[in-house]
């Protein structure tokens, strides 16, 4: 089984980006999808951003435009890159994998089964 393991985040003003990292080991990352998540406190968990195992991208609404996610299977990481950021984007954001091969389209938590522990973004001036 895969184990994710997320990196990037911090603090970053509004109006900036940052590019958080998905790293895996004891898989070849290259079979999974590979979904972002984010938990805001007192709220739950929401997809952001999907990559299918063939390479094809899905972003939610709330994030189309400003985000983008990419993957580089000879590092075994993934990546979302994100801009004009907003203090509604302070999250705990996650890394999680589906099924390897299996078909994703815009990320539902249900069909991710392989979590990372998850890296804080703050959005503040």
């Amino acid at each position: 089984q895969v184990q994710l393991v997320e990196s990037g985040g911090g603090l970053v003003q509004p109006g900036g980006s940052l590019r958080l990292s998905c790293t895996a080991s004891g898989s070849a990352l290259a079979e999974y999808p590979i979904g972002w998540f984010r938990q805001a406190p007192g709220k739950e968990r929401e997809g952001v951003a999907a990559v299918s195992s063939d390479g094809m991208t899905y972003y939610v609404e709330s994030v189309k435009g400003r985000a983008t996610m990419s993957r580089d299977n000879a590092k075994n990481t993934v990546y979302l890159e994100m801009t004009s950021l907003k203090p509604d984007d302070t999250a705990v954001y996650y890394c999680a994998a589906a099924a390897p091969r299996a078909r994703v389209g815009l990320p539902r938590v249900k069909g991710y089964r392989s979590w990372g522990q998850g890296t804080q973004v703050t959005v503040s001036s």
